[in-house]
């Protein structure tokens, strides 16, 4: 069985910064494209960044200036640091990754981590 676990989530000030987090765990025999979406209420989900294995990246509209996507490949991680959040951030934000289990290569989701952007 393949996991994404994100943490990190939570509530910070406008103008702040956060750094999510997403593990990948169980029967992995390689990960290619790692990336987070978002969701806030009423609206639908959207792409914020999304990173290949030799580390090339892309993200949404406007967010590069602010967000960075990494990825730790030795330890099947996948992070997001945010800076300069502000109320237009607040969403749940999933972890996603294209991943080959030896048996099946299919996309897997997290369960998502909360992020409120308030004063």
């Amino acid at each position: 069985q393949v996991q994404l676990v994100e943490s990190g989530g939570g509530e910070v000030r406008p103008g702040g910064s956060l750094r999510l987090s997403c593990a990948a765990s169980g029967s992995i025999l390689r990960i290619y494209t790692m990336g987070w979406s978002r969701q806030a209420p009423g609206k639908q989900r959207e792409l914020v960044a999304r990173i290949l294995s030799d580390g090339s990246a892309d993200y949404g509209d406007s967010l590069k200036a602010r967000f960075t996507v990494s990825r730790d490949n030795a330890k099947n991680t996948l992070y997001l640091d945010m800076n300069s959040v502000g109320p237009e951030d607040t969403a749940a934000y999933y972890c996603h990754a294209t991943i080959d289990s030896g048996r099946i290569t299919r996309n897997y989701w997290g369960q998502g981590t909360q992020v409120t952007v308030s004063s």
